[in-house]
């Protein structure tokens, strides 16, 4: 492990304790959904402040690009958003739901893979 196995060995301790807190202490279940929920948050804002900023760097390409382009980008962005959203019903929907919980990724990730292609043709 090296010069930092301490610092490894503690940070390990701190997870196996909050495990245990969590699983042993009366009411840590809910604690625990309450901390997973303000993760989830804290994660999914820090995404939002990310797309944004991608999209303020990049502002004159995506309006240089065909209007046509344009819309595909931000429907196929649009479609990976909402679908990411959706996550849980659809796969608890079953077969079904996860079957097309992967198509419509796969169909977002592909409008936006067409658009930057079609992009660096020029």
């Amino acid at each position: 492990m090296g010069p930092d196995r301490g610092r490894h060995i503690r940070n390990i301790l701190i997870i196996v304790g909050l495990a245990l807190a969590v699983w042993l202490v009366p009411g840590g279940d809910s604690a625990g959904l309450t901390i997973s929920n303000l993760l989830s948050i804290v994660f999914v804002g820090g995404l939002l402040v990310f797309g944004y900023r991608i999209y303020m760097e990049n502002r004159e390409t995506i309006f240089g690009l065909e209007e046509r382009h344009r819309i595909v980008l931000y429907a196929g962005v649009a479609a990976i958003a909402i679908t990411l959203v959706a996550t849980r019903r659809m796969w608890n929907a079953g077969g079904l739901g996860a079957l097309l919980w992967l198509m419509l990724v796969g169909a977002g990730i592909y409008a936006v893979y067409g658009v930057w292609r079609a992009y660096r043709e020029y």
